[in-house]
Order: structure tokens, then sequence, then C-alpha cells
């Protein structure tokens, strides 16, 4: 499978899950192979935001991985992918990976796509932010991460939130050359109703 079609997905504690699970069923749909990792506090949130099981997640990926599992091949940068998109990203999953505090195979495969210069893509899910939320970010970004917080966009007049869920997660995939068919596009729309 060729690099720009395989896609590693993490998916963190914070809340938003909603973006990660239509993150991978949006890849599959455009024929992307993808790679799962979700860490315990990522689990935890989908028991609380969703209907899913933990197996019904994993089956969304073409391999799902254990954040435990360090020699998992996505912590490898022999390992070739098109890239990583976390989503949602904590706050804590964010200041680990710009500081490269590799403590489980989600932090490992962010610093593993950072150190091979690949696309990593953070949809950093907190509000208000902090001076150190500030400054995680900016170390991510100038260790070559997007930091690419879910804000809405209004002027596509979204009738329900999985409109404003497809979005982001479209915008987020276009990040990585992955074509979602159907994204609204602003130019792309009528604007009147």
């Amino acid at each position: 499978m060729e690099r720009q079609r395989r896609l590693v997905v993490g998916i963190s504690g914070a809340t938003g899950i909603a973006y990660g699970v239509r993150a991978l069923e949006l890849a599959r749909k455009a024929g992307v192979e993808t790679h799962l990792v979700v860490t315990p506090a990522g689990q935890q949130t989908r028991a609380y935001e969703t209907d899913l099981s933990a197996r019904d997640l994993a089956a969304m990926a073409d391999v799902a991985y254990r954040p435990a599992d360090v020699g998992a091949a996505i912590a490898s940068g022999s390992f070739p992918t098109g890239g990583m998109l976390v989503a949602p990203c904590s706050v804590r999953t964010l200041s680990a990976i710009a500081y490269a505090n590799n403590d489980n195979l989600l932090t490992r495969a962010a610093d593993v796509t950072l150190k091979e210069r690949r696309r990593l893509v953070l949809l950093v899910r907190e509000t208000p932010l902090t001076l150190g939320h500030l400054r995680a970010m900016t170390a991510a970004t100038e260790s070559g991460a997007v930091v690419m917080p879910p804000v809405p966009a209004f002027y596509l007049r979204p009738a329900s939130v999985d409109d404003l869920v497809d979005h982001t997660v479209g915008r987020a995939l276009d990040l990585f050359g992955i074509d979602v068919p159907d994204l609204p596009r602003w130019g792309e729309q009528p604007t009147s109703r």
C-alpha cells in the first residue's frame, strides 16, 4: 500500500470522540488504510459519548493497537504512512507530543510522525486556553505538527452536529490529501437558501 493511502488515527481522552470515529469512517470510504490507537482515557470518553463498544471502535480501523504496545508497526519510522491524525487530542496528549514524552503508543507514533517529517494533525479539544496550553501548541507547531482545534464553520449553515463534525474531519483529511466527496466548501455552495 502506498504511503499516502495509510493513515494513523489516535484518539485520546478529550471530549469529541465523534471526530475520530468520523475520520475512520471517511478514510475507509476514501480507500485509506487506517491504523488506530486509543488511550485509556479515550476509551472512557468512548463509553461516555457513544454506544460503541471498544471492539466496535477497533473494528472501524484496518488495524487497531493497544496503547501499551510500543513495539507496534506504527512505533517505527520504517513503517511508511501518510501521517497521523489525533482526533480528539487532549491537552495531556498535546503536551506529551510537544515535549517528546513517549509514554504510550499514541505519543510514540506521533513522535515518529514528526521525526520522519510526516504530517501530524492535532484536533486539540480544550477551552479556555491557559498560557501552558498555548506554549504546548507552539512547541508542537515548532516541531512540525499542525494544531487544528475543531472550530465549527457556520458559513455553511449546518443543520446538525453531524454536519459540523463532517466538515471539521473533512478539512483535517484535506491536510493529508485525502479527498472527501461531497464536503461542502466555501465558494462551491449557494450562499442563499
